[in-house]
């Protein structure tokens, strides 16, 4: 989803889509563990996005130690992006344990944003296969911001015609970018008042753990087809609904439920 540019700290700080989810989503894990916690304060949480989050490291050093937050619903064995959750889950409750709170608002910020981009349509879609058939080579052995941004093809011609599928419009990259656009704008004025996990949500997490709750979100998200019907119709106002009335909720939701079970798992007190 659109964090803003990675250019200053600000950036995203209105539009920013990561950013808002963040908020609401604190909000609501209000209402889960209570008010004076020592969970991260938003401020501190938000400190982690834009030019601080993962989205700021793929501009510093591309593929190097890099996130990748694409998850292919179709595939089982895709669980790159799974694991990293895991891994930012348990880090969290140690870091809650603790009482580090700028390690655990790292742990909050990179969690939360890594859940959005897994729960995000456009992040369903099989990049790396692209960039491999554009490239040549996975996106891991792009090691420089040039490789990253040039596609070398085998001529003048095959040069302007891989790039131009990758950058140009209607190509791989300014369909995404336009896609996390439309729900940055969509959701601007929003405000998600009633997106808190139901009773029934925290008794199916205590059951079936947050992997299965994650995976079962992603799952709801991907049937709806928000992505594909993009690709052939634009941003509409159908989609600009199911933005509003589904997706984000769902997102904002699921970003709670991985906060609290990590405080529940902490054990972490009122101050």
């Amino acid at each position: 989803m659109y964090a803003g540019t990675t250019f200053r700290r600000d950036s995203g700080r209105i539009v920013g889509v990561h950013q808002k989810i963040d908020r609401v989503s604190r909000r609501q894990l209000k209402k889960l563990i209570g008010k004076d916690t020592v969970f991260p304060t938003i401020g501190q949480i938000l400190h982690f996005e834009g030019i601080n989050g993962p989205d700021g490291i793929k501009r510093k050093s591309p593929s190097k130690d890099e996130p990748w937050h694409y998850i292919d619903p179709t595939n089982k064995d895709d669980r790159g992006l799974i694991e990293l959750i895991n891994d930012h889950m348990a880090n969290l409750t140690i870091a809650l344990k603790d009482s580090n709170q700028q390690r655990a608002a790292f742990e909050a910020a990179w969690l939360a944003h890594s859940i959005v981009d897994g729960l995000t349509p456009a992040h369903h879609y099989p990049l790396n296969d692209k960039i491999e058939e554009l490239w040549g080579k996975p996106h891991t052995e792009r090691l420089t911001k040039r490789d990253k941004t040039i596609i070398k093809g085998i001529n003048r011609r095959d040069t302007l015609s891989k790039n131009w599928q990758y950058w140009g419009i209607g190509g791989v990259f300014s369909a995404h970018l336009a896609f996390e656009l439309g729900v940055a704008s969509t959701i601007a004025t929003q405000r998600f008042s009633d997106t808190c996990p139901s009773p029934e949500d925290v008794r199916d997490l205590d059951k079936i753990g947050f992997e299965a709750m994650f995976m079962k979100s992603m799952y709801k998200i991907y049937d709806m087809h928000m992505f594909d019907e993009f690709g052939d119709q634009g941003w509409t106002r159908r989609l600009a609904n199911l933005t509003r009335k589904t997706l984000v909720p769902e997102i904002i939701k699921v970003v709670c439920l991985a906060w609290y079970k990590a405080s529940d798992e902490a054990k972490i007190k009122t101050i």
